[in-house]
């Protein structure tokens, strides 16, 4: 298996990017455009993670869903909520 290093350009990068996808999920919401409830297919590719990530989300409860019919469902809010309470804010200037 490969190994390879994340420098702190690699981790600004990805904060970025992630809060990019945060601000667009934001302001469809606000715009009406997204779903009160996403299927896990959505839930992926809204995050970038994979079917086990999110699996490990759910069993944890760091996630909350629901399940009808055998297909899982999550609030917009609460995604929005764990992300929000997960936030890391580090001072970079240092």
């Amino acid at each position: 298996m490969p190994t390879s290093i994340i420098t702190t350009d690699d981790l600004r990068e990805f904060k970025m990017e992630l809060l990019d996808d945060i601000k667009n999920l934001l302001t469809k919401q606000s715009s009406g455009k997204i779903k009160k409830y996403l299927k896990s297919s959505e839930v992926m590719d809204l995050l970038q993670i994979s079917p086990g990530t999110l699996q490990n989300l759910r069993i944890n409860g760091t996630l909350p869903y629901t399940k009808v019919g055998g297909i899982i469902y999550y609030d917009v809010e609460e995604i929005q909520k764990v992300m929000e309470e997960n936030r890391v804010q580090h001072d970079l200037s240092s």
